[in-house]
């Protein structure tokens, strides 16, 4: 398409437009020396397009206005950053208002059509996107990260929608929990896409919801979206390293996913199961940690008002007065599958993944782990609207999902393809199933959404502070995998099992603080999905 039309505002700037399959071209004709004379638009950077009149009775001329968010060089700081761009011109090659306002709509549902063709030539999501028009139940947490969430959905994500075309319902949680009842009885037909804006917390919560619901094979298969709002926002970064762009924070981070989230492509998230002491069992789409990283992420609650930078400090505390942690870590590795056993029903009685009799035992003796689920528990979370708190509060035991193949009865026999660390001293264990673990922790710079793969990585004791410290100084880009510590192992493994030695100590799933003690764990490939890029 071709045709040329005036710039709002400035009635002597003319331009020429050429619209293509992939690229829109503006070619500035008059006045001819003014300012930049060629400028091409890439469509996939584009997420909508709209006419409208003017607001002005007088005006017979109509418009059209195109909002991309191209890579652009950052102020003041290196690197590219997606920016904001919105391009407008005015139509009046008629004196009929009516004639001028088809022309723009011509325009406009033509730059759609082919922003649409974009996302069909995308490969590697399961479909091509949420159906359209896209409709979006929001839930925001307030008081997650610096408590400007509802702040920066106003001022950044409230207008991407808005250009996108974007129909969303916005609730504000109001509790601990909120937003697991809330979509544990929702009609989750009314919406295309759960969006959570807060940090993991929240995620963890929708998730868990979803899968308490007696439809939850066919729940945990509503998109989920993620916007940046809290303090560790480690999903929300995943989905961003997963694009292959180079990795920034804050509103930068906020307007990467909201132009994933408005672009709507869907695709597969891996989520994994594990089980705790008192039988509960979390299914957890980010990671599992104890020891160091826990502690970190529960005690560096005190600095949440430094947003992000208060893993910083909190990192700096606990290397001043580094801890050792004694217990048995199992696991299956990757590269060794055990053979699938018989698949048993989800309600019946679970046990550890290395079953043993004698001191090869590293997980739960048969009355912790081994017994029928009951039919409450105990659990603490922090992704609510107060800070997190170690005390334990009461919710609903989950006995759905998938079967967990690999997690064997105590009658069965030790599997063979076992690896067992006997009595080690850690300075922290952590398994993960997305690339970071906060904005600025590329934890584990191989995982993919649907990788099927725990990426384990524990540190043995030994270590020193400084070595400590230069590893996690690393991990800002990935790097720490690549130092050869000799006290760091990192292994991919389908399944894990820890038991804790020492009489005290923190253990997250997703960040959350969760009841210690042993734990055990298997991944489930492609279970949930995703809106990523």
């Amino acid at each position: 398409m071709y045709g040329e039309f005036t710039v709002p505002g400035s009635m002597k700037v003319r331009c020429s437009l050429i619209l293509t399959e992939t690229e829109l071209t503006i070619q500035k004709i008059s006045p001819a020396l003014c300012g930049r004379g060629k400028v091409v638009f890439h469509l996939s950077d584009c997420v909508g397009c709209r006419a409208y009149r003017s607001h002005d009775s007088i005006d017979v001329g109509a418009y059209f206005s195109a909002y991309f968010y191209p890579m652009r060089t950052r102020w003041m700081r290196s690197g590219l950053a997606r920016q904001r761009v919105e391009q407008c011109f005015r139509v009046a090659p008629d004196q009929d208002p009516s004639v001028n306002l088809q022309e723009a709509q011509r325009w406009s549902s033509a730059i759609r059509d082919r922003v649409l063709h974009q996302r069909q030539q995308k490969t590697g999501a399961i479909q091509v996107e949420v159906k359209r028009p896209l409709k979006f139940l929001i839930l925001l947490n307030p008081h997650s990260g610096k408590r400007n969430a509802h702040a920066l959905f106003y001022g950044n994500v409230q207008r991407m929608l808005q250009e996108a075309e974007i129909q969303h319902t916005l609730i504000i949680t109001e509790r601990q929990n909120h937003a697991r009842e809330l979509v544990r009885e929702a009609d989750l037909s009314q919406w295309d896409a759960l969006v959570i804006m807060s940090g993991d917390g929240l995620l963890f919560e929708v998730v868990n919801g979803l899968m308490e619901r007696e439809d939850w094979d066919k729940a945990i298969q509503t998109p989920l979206g993620v916007l940046p709002g809290g303090s560790g926002n480690a999903l929300a970064a995943s989905i961003h390293h997963y694009s292959g762009l180079q990795a920034v924070s804050s509103e930068e981070l906020l307007i990467s996913c909201g132009f994933i989230l408005c672009k709507g492509l869907v695709s597969r998230l891996d989520l994994t199961s594990v089980y705790l002491a008192s039988s509960q069992r979390l299914f957890s789409f980010l990671s599992l940690a104890w020891g160091f990283v826990a502690d970190v992420d529960i005690e560096s609650e005190k600095y949440r008002h430094v947003g992000a930078a208060r893993f910083t400090v909190g990192t700096l505390v606990r290397l001043a007065s580094l801890r050792v942690y004694r217990g048995k870590l199992a696991y299956l590795p990757i590269e060794n599958p055990m053979p699938q056993p018989s698949l048993v029903d989800s309600t019946a009685s679970f046990s550890h993944i290395f079953p043993q009799s004698n001191s090869d035992t590293c997980c739960p003796s048969n009355d912790l782990l081994g017994h029928t689920l009951q039919n409450s528990l105990k659990i603490s979370s922090n992704s609510n609207n107060t800070p997190k708190s170690k005390q334990s509060i009461s919710s609903p035991l989950s006995v759905l999902g998938p079967t967990d193949f690999l997690l064997n009865p105590l009658n069965q026999p030790v599997p063979g393809h076992r690896t067992v660390v006997q009595d080690e001293d850690f300075v922290l264990v952590v398994a993960m199933y997305q690339s970071h673990l906060a904005e600025d922790m590329l934890v584990a710079p191989s995982s993919r959404l649907d990788d099927g793969i725990i990426h384990l990585i524990y540190v043995k004791a030994g270590i020193s502070r400084r070595s400590l410290l230069r590893l996690f100084l690393a991990m800002e880009k990935g790097g720490h995998l690549n130092t050869n510590c000799p006290y760091v192992v990192y292994v991919k493994v389908m399944a894990l099992c820890l038991e804790p030695y020492s009489p005290k100590g923190i253990i997250t799933v997703d960040g959350e603080l969760v009841d210690y003690g042993p734990v055990q764990a298997q991944i489930n490939g492609s279970l949930a999905r995703l809106i990523a890029g």
